[in-house]
């Protein structure tokens, strides 16, 4: 049933705001940028000891995670322990007064990270152990 008469055609809308949609942009803009800025990504889950105190490396740093597993990750990339050295000895490269920070897992062989540190004292590197505050 058509209740409309003929003559009140009603002309199709031409304009369209684009004003709510803006807002609803700035929104999810604000909201991922907010989120965003408090996720930290090492890129390999290593559940580190607790410390006291800490200290603040130098921008001249190299970075070796061993899991739990025993797989070690020098500056993130997947190293067996027989190319532990090379790969140590190439990420050093140029650097003078290199630091290796070992992100070794609490629950990991400390064999493990005894051969790294092992390795990192044989290419003359300063060696800090990575570990997070303890809650009080």
């Amino acid at each position: 049933m058509d209740f409309r008469k003929d003559d009140d055609r009603m002309e199709p809308l031409t304009l369209f705001s684009q004003s709510s949609l803006t807002d609803i942009v700035l929104l999810l803009l604000i909201f991922f940028l907010l989120t965003s800025s408090f996720v930290t990504n090492f890129g390999i889950k290593v559940d580190i000891p607790k410390a006291e105190t800490g200290a603040q490396t130098e921008a001249q740093f190299i970075t070796v995670a061993v899991t739990k597993d025993g797989q070690f990750y020098v500056d993130g990339e997947p190293t067996s322990s027989g190319m532990l050295a090379s790969a140590l000895r190439e990420a050093r490269g140029n650097k003078s007064q290199a630091t290796l920070v070992l992100r070794a897992d609490k629950d990991a062989i400390i064999d493990n990270a005894v051969r790294v540190m092992n390795i990192a004292k044989a290419l003359d590197l300063r060696i800090v152990m990575a570990t997070e505050q303890a809650s009080r």
